[in-house]
Order: C-alpha cells, then sequence, then structure tokens
C-alpha cells in the first residue's frame, strides 16, 4: 500500500504552462490519491489558461494501458512544453519513458505503507521514498535506479557507462544526464544537495 501525496502547490503551478498537459491516473484502489486535492488544483490551473489538455485515466503504469489511454490525446501530449504527473512514482515513470523528448513533472510524491502494491507487472520501479526527486532528474528515478541509491550524482565507480556493481545494469546517472541533455535542462544537475523529506 501507498500514498501518493500532492507536492507543495506553488511548486506545481510554476510548471504550468498554456501548452502543459496534465495526466492523472486514477486507478489503483491500494494507492491512496488525494483526488479533490488535485482535481481543484487542476480546475484553478484551467480556469488560469495554463493547460492545453487533461488527460484523465487509470493505470499509467502499464506501459501498454498508458498507450491506449494516450492515444486519443497524443497531438496535443506531443505538442506540450511539459507534462504533470500526478501519480505515484511508478507512473510517473511510465510516462517519462514514453514521452522522453518532453520534460515531466511529478505532481505528486509517493510514501510508503505497508500492505500489497496492486496487481499491475511493472517495467519501472518505485520505492515509495517521500520526498519524489524525479522533477529533477528527466522522470529517472536515481533512488530505485542506482545501485546505491545516489542522489547528488555518479560515483565515479562506473565503468563505460556500466555499474560499478553490476556490470549488466546501466549508471542511472549518465542515462540521468543524457535525458536531461536531451531536454535542455542540464541546470537541474545544480540542486543543492539537501536533506531529504522521507
Amino acid at each position: 500500500m501507498l500514498i501518493a501525496e500532492l507536492k507543495q502547490v506553488d511548486d506545481i503551478k510554476a510548471q504550468a504552462t498554456a501548452s502543459t498537459v496534465v495526466i492523472s491516473c486514477e486507478g489503483c484502489k491500494e494507492v491512496y490519491f488525494p483526488e479533490s486535492e488535485v482535481n481543484s488544483l487542476i480546475g484553478k490551473l484551467k480556469a488560469s489558461g495554463k493547460l492545453a489538455q487533461v488527460v484523465r485515466t487509470d493505470y499509467i503504469c502499464s506501459p501498454e494501458s498508458l498507450t491506449v489511454q494516450t492515444r486519443k490525446h497524443l497531438d496535443k501530449i506531443n505538442a506540450a512544453e511539459s507534462i504533470i504527473v500526478f501519480s505515484c512514482g511508478v507512473g510517473i515513470q511510465s510516462v517519462s519513458e514514453k514521452f522522453e523528448g518532453t520534460p515531466i513533472f511529478a505532481g505528486c510524491d509517493t510514501i510508503p505503507l505497508p500492505g500489497c502494491q496492486g496487481v499491475t507487472p511493472l517495467t519501472v520501479d518505485c520505492d515509495q521514498c517521500g520526498e519524489c526527486y524525479l522533477n529533477l532528474t528527466g522522470g529517472i528515478c536515481p533512488i530505485a535506479l542506482c545501485s546505491k541509491s545516489l542522489v547528488n550524482g555518479q560515483c565515479g565507480g562506473c565503468k563505460e557507462g556500466k555499474c560499478e556493481v553490476s556490470s549488466e545494469m546501466d549508471c542511472v546517472w549518465e542515462r540521468i544526464y543524457r535525458r536531461l541533455e536531451k531536454l535542455e535542462l542540464l541546470e537541474n544537475m545544480n540542486y543543492p544537495t539537501k536533506i531529504r523529506n522521507y
């Protein structure tokens, strides 16, 4: 079981523009989702002219479901300057993989609770670590995908883009760098070291 908790409203509003698309996942009933808070915020963003499209869907953690659910909105999504995703960390990463040429912003943090974790087979992982870094790392999670869970950059042990712990594993920080470079967001790599809010 997990909780998706809305990030700071001012931070979310700062990411929205007239060509922003929102994808709001309302599928898993195993996940506490702040539906009324999200809907209220979406209404305010729409009223201020800061959204191009809102896609309300479910199970975006499944790449197949995400493809089907977003098919009729592809024109707006592909033209978007950014996508704000309201879901758990798995859904945010799924959207990031599908629309890797568009900046993705997390609208929620993911907090763990004991219990079941849903029924969808997943291709991405979320450690439900509290404060979500996906806004800063191009939608690629350094905590779940780094064998050392490093949040402030590469450890220095990687060789030819592979992790020193497992030569089968890509260094996530090299992936993050390449994604941010493609998105022209390398300044995100300069975020200050801070104590994480678990």
